[in-house]
């Protein structure tokens, strides 16, 4: 943990309100994003950050976050309290100027932190301005201090209320339904996942989740403590726990260049996947930036000067680009910086260029040292980059069709492919349907105007398990490119998607609801997590939800989603009621599958979304990778959620 700077003041004159917070309540999604789960979820992330960053200051080491049994939160650090003194400027306590003012907080006064976390920065403020009730216990100085809120007003002045030897702040909210009026439930894994994440971003930091709403099978309740004594060291071993390395050990740097703290960790495996994780301050920029160019450009030049000087390319007919240097590798790079500018589609992406040169040379630094002293290792790498160049020019073969193929390049649609006649994308959806008579039934009930359907042929290739040119060589994979218009691969990355003629906003995968169906759904998933993340992160991946059910008593039909529906539907429709069960998308009628998958008015489209990159790349990885135990002991844990039909 930093040492904290001995003549640091931290007092109630630290304290800086740059703005009030009036339309917080009228205009949530400015300063939260959404006020969905994402947005939810964002408030714990808000009052987690500062805690976080007085332990970056050196004065916090334990953190704890509570889901209580009413879905309110309690949020508890040790660190020095938030000052309570009287603000000069505002009048008040420090504590409720911190609580009511948008911006207010020590993160904006350079003498108090050097750097801060979160990526809004709208701070405990914004929580409370959208929280129902806010209690506010401060443990400073000997003395215990509180101050209640409702909807962010102060319901009096801040009180002593106690003497104490703690020391800390500790903050229990409750979210306001009137805003989220979607879902006030917190859920367990979406909070542990983050704050793992930010045990390992943050070594030497204790961070604790317990859920007081249900208990284990030992009736305690359920919860975990993250600590990491190696930081990004230990993230690499559990994001790559279920893939087989080519070298021993993880390749790591800490250090600080031009004044900006660094920390790099890296290692190759045997997989056709590049997984580089970025981040700024503990937010993950997965939109990347000038700190992941940096990565990219030290470890590309380093590798080649060294491949080149080896010996071990002279043999090699063609150029190796820096694709070839990042496939089957797994890194992470975390950069504190003191102002970032952030841009991008959703504000992930770094902006500053004084970024991009520190991580550059950490990296080549890092990557010199390593060789040098790891010959044999180092020997293991360069083979693996010539043999991703190999298949790379193979691959550029199979990408090459697919782009003759493309609309892009004038060639036809697939033949499969039944189009719809509008032509604004943000307008249209393609279904993307298992199996040739599922197709043909959606194409009949769909509605052509808007609506495009295109078959697939049994389950897609498995692409965490098949090299580059595999994929592109597929037939149904290269009808899915075609279909959507994109275009793929550029010389910096092969992967890279040009979306410009993209042809739909909305890409519904739509399967049968049973074990073959859902493992389909999984391999479609897979493909576009690895080949087209962006148009996740875009919003623009669903997945249709037909009914399991059809509940039938004369003239009287109803559908049902599960079992709890199909239940309650019986006894309200008493004796002489029929079940039938859909095993498949064929087994409706045209009329059946457009009333209950189809319509925009009465369907249920669930939109994938990815809230933790890493857990989402450690998941895939497990489900469709090689290793099976993990895979197998995932199934029996989870298995409790399966229905299975024999």
């Amino acid at each position: 943990m930093t040492e904290p700077k001995k003549n640091q003041k931290y007092s109630a004159d630290s304290i800086q309100a740059l703005e009030g917070m009036e339309h917080v309540r009228k205009r949530p999604s400015m300063y939260i994003g959404d006020v969905g789960l994402r947005g939810l979820h964002h408030l714990v992330y808000e009052v987690v950050d500062n805690s976080i960053d007085e332990a970056l200051a050196g004065h916090c080491d334990a953190i704890s976050v509570t889901i209580n049994d009413d879905n309110s939160i309690t949020t508890e650090d040790n660190g020095r309290g938030i000052p309570v003194g009287i603000h000069k400027k505002e009048g008040v306590s420090a504590l409720e100027v911190v609580m009511t003012k948008i911006g207010a907080g020590g993160k904006f006064d350079k003498d108090s932190y050097k750097v801060s976390g979160g990526l809004h920065g709208v701070g405990v403020s914004c929580v409370n301005a959208l929280s129902s009730s806010l209690k506010a216990t401060v443990y400073r100085d000997g003395k215990i201090w509180e101050q209640d809120y409702e909807r962010g007003k102060p319901l009096s002045p801040v009180k002593e209320v106690g003497s104490t030897k703690k020391r800390g702040t500790l903050v229990t909210f409750k979210p306001d339904t009137e805003i989220f009026n979607q879902t006030d439930e917190y859920n367990y894994e979406t909070l542990s996942q983050r704050l793992r994440e930010l045990s390992f971003l943050n070594k030497g930091i204790s961070l604790t989740i317990k859920d007081l709403r249900k208990k284990d099978s030992k009736g305690e309740y359920v919860g975990e403590t993250f600590f990491s004594k190696e930081g990004l060291k230990e993230f690499i071993q559990f994001l790559d726990e279920h893939r087989e390395p080519i070298v021993e050990n993880v390749i790591s740097i800490e250090g600080e260049k031009h004044d900006i703290p660094v920390e790099v960790a890296m290692i190759y495996n045997t997989s056709y996947s590049e997984n580089l994780h970025s981040y700024v301050n503990n937010i993950n920029t997965h939109e990347g930036g000038t700190h992941l160019s940096g990565f990219r450009r030290g470890l590309t030049s380093t590798l080649k000067k060294y491949a080149d000087s080896s010996g071990l390319l002279d043999k090699l007919k063609f150029e190796i680009s820096g694709d070839d240097f990042r496939e089957g590798l797994t890194a992470i790079v975390s950069v504190k910086v003191a102002e970032p500018q952030f841009e991008g589609q959703t504000k992930t992406k770094l902006g500053n260029r004084e970024v991009s040169s520190a991580v550059s040379q950490a990296v080549s630094e890092m990557l010199e040292n390593y060789l040098e002293e790891h010959p044999n290792d180092a020997k293991i790498i360069v083979q693996k980059v010539i043999l991703a160049a190999q298949a790379r020019h193979a691959a550029r073969k199979a990408r090459e069709m697919v782009q003759r193929k493309s609309v892009m390049s004038g060639g036809g649609l697939p033949g499969k492919l039944s189009d719809c006649s509008e032509q604004d994308p943000a307008l249209c959806e393609v279904f993307l349907v298992e199996g040739d008579s599922a197709g043909g039934t959606a194409k009949q009930g769909r509605d052509r105007n808007f609506q495009a359907i295109l078959p697939l042929r049994g389950k897609i290739l498995n692409v965490e398990k098949a090299m580059q040119h595999k994929v592109f060589e597929n037939e149904e994979i290269r009808n899915i490119y075609t279909a959507l218009g994109v275009t793929i691969g550029t010389e910096e990355d092969s992967k890279a998607l040009n979306l410009e003629k993209l042809r739909y906003h909305k890409i519904v995968i739509m399967c049968d609801a049973d074990v073959d169906g859902s493992h389909i759904s999984t391999l479609i998933l897979t493909f576009f997590f690895r080949y087209m993340k962006e148009l996740i992160e875009l919003g623009y991946i669903y997945i249709a939800t037909p009914p399991l059910y059809l509940v039938k008593k004369g003239s009287k039909k109803r559908y049902a989603w599960n079992d709890d529906q199909r239940d309650k539907l019986v006894l309200e429709f008493g004796q002489g009621v029929s079940v039938q069960r859909y095993k498949g998308l064929g087994e409706m009628n045209a009329e059946q599958l457009w009333d209950t998958t189809m319509d925009p008015d009465y369907r249920t489209l669930r939109r994938v979304t990815i809230d933790s990159p890493g857990e989402a790349d450690r998941v895939f990885t497990m489900l469709m990778g090689d290793e099976v135990p993990p895979r197998r002991e995932f199934i029996e844990k989870n298995a409790v959620y399966a229905k299975i039909d024999v």
